[in-house]
């Protein structure tokens, strides 16, 4: 007989779009997919024009949670030191349902421009203090 785990509720990161933001707010000018890539081409190309990033996730969970379900945003900055910046960002999320959820976790101006640039991130799904899923990108190190 096997022993039940205690946790009720699984989850998975599935996707994590990370976008720069422009000077009034915007990722892309028109609600085109194309144009927004055209777009987040422009702004990677004239950095003086970005003003912080959004990072769209999405993400899932099954069953039911005992306690606080949150995405997590970990950032890494472009090191300008001995050590790059880093930045936390937590969104409490509404788990349930059968479908996909997507949430989005904006990086402020003041909080990009303390970074410098975001050369390397983790987004993660937690329900209380367990890790439920997670993404990287690839030049994530950490744990």
């Amino acid at each position: 007989m096997a022993a039940l785990s205690g946790r009720a509720a699984t989850g998975r990161v599935i996707k994590v779009l990370p976008q720069f933001l422009d000077l009034k707010g915007r990722a892309s000018t028109s609600p085109s997919l194309y144009e927004r890539d055209a777009y987040q081409f422009r702004l990677r190309t004239h950095t003086n024009e970005i003003s912080g990033m959004v990072f769209h996730v999405e993400w899932k969970t099954k069953g039911k949670a005992t306690g606080p379900v949150k995405l997590r945003l970990e950032a890494l900055g472009a090191v300008r030191g001995p050590t790059p910046e880093s930045l936390v960002l937590d969104k409490e999320v509404k788990p349930g349902g059968w479908f996909y959820h997507w949430s989005e976790i904006r990086i402020s101006p003041a909080e990009y421009k303390r970074l410098g640039s975001v050369a390397a991130w983790r987004v993660s799904l937690w329900e209380k203090d367990e890790l439920l899923g997670e993404e990287r990108s690839f030049l994530w190190l950490g744990p």
